[in-house]
């Protein structure tokens, strides 16, 4: 068994990245600062006061032609944090295939008699991290700036449009097409494509909405009860909320509580007039019961009909040990797997990193989530060449301690998808500097020459400091690809491990000294190569 020491860590995020909240963070003693030629303006934004005892790494490198442009500690351990998904990412995009999809089934066991089912439908989960509630009509999957998965986190959070039921509600329909309207017995989810590892956030066979009810407040006029929607509206689940209204300008505060089994929601607090809708988020607890009563609710509004309650446990009993003989009724398809490692690249994406071990591992048969660690190892060291010694890894995401990664094993997993058909797919996939994703509130106007030229996973990890009431910023990161005005391409990977900030403002800016320092070495970039 791997070891697992999580202690009381838990998930704490920003739209920037995965963020871990650790109570007293032993410092590390200040490293020596390494000898490079950086402009007067990355120093002065290292030699802040908030990196005093901060550890700087850096490695630029022209994959032309392989010269080393900027280089700090390479080969030392950083702190990944959510870049470290961009091993994880690699590896499945390989192993899975940017063109795969996952087809999700449901079975018919039983006997049928024109359009009456006597048995059992059975829906088999296989690991589809969206079942269509992030398609847009163009197949791609949807994403926002801020991802509702960090509504708990930090405000701001943007729900995409899609309905979050459309994958189950298509096959509802498929069902109905297939001619029957009455199933007298009962609908059971199978999820045992594979045992969900003890990860946080918690990958599961079956995931509808990211295993979430979305929260939305939405302020009225002062004294007056917030306007409330949510979603997915699936029984047994019931929101209810005494958010008030209060004058604009005061306070937006909003808890969540929610009973043990995550079916009652309540909302308490207040918010300003002149805020804007607030997103709020809630765990399903039981995702399996709750994707059988969404589907035996899909087929009622499909018409047809189950004899069976909709709510309660979902009768894992009556599960098939195969399902050989049986009939498929339905089936959802996924978009290409590209697409949903855009969507985790993008928004660093927890549970869809997370996932993606367990994607790996069932690619080969294998029930257990652990086993897609080995192939990440053989995709390194076979197919990138990667030294896997150059990561530490103890899940997908990049939020556990353990996880750790040097300067130059990212920069030569950069390299690698230069040298593959997907390289353009792969580049794009990164948050945007100024325009999509994590890097879009930074350098987002004209007056910023370097938008949209630096294509690069943001990563984050900071803890609470009560010794010295401040926040302790283990890990902020940066790394991709650069591209300059003359279209010349430059790999690069920046972390800062150790920085020290008053509050939630002060760790924001770490994050834009970063992409303030990836837009001047772009801009150095340009200034290096002549036009042609």
């Amino acid at each position: 068994m791997r070891p697992r020491n999580r202690g009381r860590l838990r998930a704490w995020a920003t739209g920037a990245a995965t963020l871990l909240m650790v109570a007293g963070t032993a410092a590390a003693a200040p490293a020596p600062r390494e000898a490079d030629d950086l402009s007067p303006e990355i120093r002065a934004i290292m030699d802040k006061p908030a990196y005093q005892h901060a550890q700087w790494g850096l490695l630029e490198i022209d994959p032309e032609s392989g010269k080393v442009i900027h280089s700090r500690f390479p080969d030392q351990f950083f702190i990944p944090a959510s870049n470290a998904k961009e091993v994880t990412e690699s590896a499945a995009w390989h192993v899975l295939g940017p063109d795969s999809t996952f087809t999700t089934p449901v079975q018919a066991i039983g006997n049928r008699s024109g359009s009456t089912l006597d048995g059992n439908l059975a829906l088999v989960a296989q690991g589809d991290l969206t079942m269509g509630g992030r398609t847009k009509p163009d197949g791609t999957v949807d994403y926002t700036t801020f991802d509702h998965t960090y509504a708990d986190s930090a405000p701001g959070a943007i729900l995409t449009p899609e309905d979050p039921l459309a994958g189950i509600d298509q096959l509802a329909q498929q069902v109905h097409d297939a001619g029957i309207t009455q199933v007298n017995g009962d609908v059971v989810v199978d999820a045992r494509k594979f045992t969900p590892p003890a990860l946080d956030p918690l990958p599961t066979p079956l995931i509808i909405n990211d295993n979430l009810i979305d929260l939305l407040s939405t302020p009225t006029s002062p004294g007056q009860p917030a306007a409330l929607t949510w979603r997915p509206q699936v029984a047994p689940y019931q929101v209810t909320s005494t958010v008030r209204t209060v004058a604009a300008g005061g306070p937006t505060d909003i808890r969540v509580s929610a009973s043990p089994d995550g079916t009652q929601i309540s909302l308490s607090g207040t918010i300003a007039a002149d805020a804007q809708p607030a997103v709020k988020v809630s765990p399903v607890r039981d995702p399996n019961a709750f994707g059988r009563t969404a589907l035996i609710e899909a087929l009622a509004r499909a018409g047809v009909t189950v004899s069976a309650a909709p709510t309660g446990a979902n009768p894992v009993a009556d599960l098939p040990a195969s399902y050989d003989g049986t009939d498929r009724v339905a089936a959802y398809v996924s978009p290409p797997y590209r697409e949903y490692a855009k969507l985790i690249l993008k928004v660093s994406h927890n549970l869809g990193a997370n996932l993606a071990l367990c994607n790996l591992a069932t690619s080969r048969g294998s029930t257990d989530c652990d086993d897609g660690y080995g192939l990440i190892h053989s995709f390194l060291t076979d197919v990138a060449h990667v030294d896997p010694t150059q990561f530490q890894l103890n899940d997908g995401r990049g939020g556990d301690p353990a996880d750790r990664a040097t300067p130059r094993g990212l920069d030569q997993l950069f390299a690698y998808w230069l040298h593959t058909p997907d390289a353009d797919a792969f580049r794009l996939a990164q948050p945007i500097l100024g325009v999509d994703g994590t890097l879009a509130g930074s350098c987002n106007t004209d007056a910023c020459p370097a938008r949209g030229k630096v294509f690069a996973k943001t990563g984050s990890a900071v803890g609470g400091d009560p010794l010295n009431q401040q926040l302790a910023v283990g890990a902020q990161t940066l790394g991709g690809y650069l591209v300059s005005d003359q279209g010349c391409m430059r790999i690069f990977f920046l972390a800062v491990n150790g920085a020290a900030v008053p509050d939630i403002p002060g760790f924001v800016q770490v994050g834009n000294d970063l992409a303030r320092i990836a837009a001047l070495l772009q801009q150095e970039a340009s200034a290096d190569r002549p036009r042609t």
